[in-house]
């Protein structure tokens, strides 16, 4: 598994925290600024994917 995959997730993860956290308290700000994170995680865990679609293509015998 690709660590950009990793990291996107934990990003995700990050985001959906402070994007409650903003609901909660009424804070737009970092509502919005979750909202980005989770954005920028699916993106980063998408690349993650491609390279292991990548890699998985080159070497099928990838452990």
């Amino acid at each position: 598994m690709d660590k950009d995959r990793i990291e996107g997730a934990a990003k995700q993860v990050k985001g959906a925290v402070k994007d409650m956290a903003g609901k909660v308290t009424g804070d737009t700000k970092l509502q919005a600024e979750g909202k980005a994170d989770k954005m920028e995680g699916k993106v980063q865990n998408a690349a993650g994917g491609a390279k292991d679609t990548v890699r998985d293509a080159v070497d099928p015998n990838r452990s």
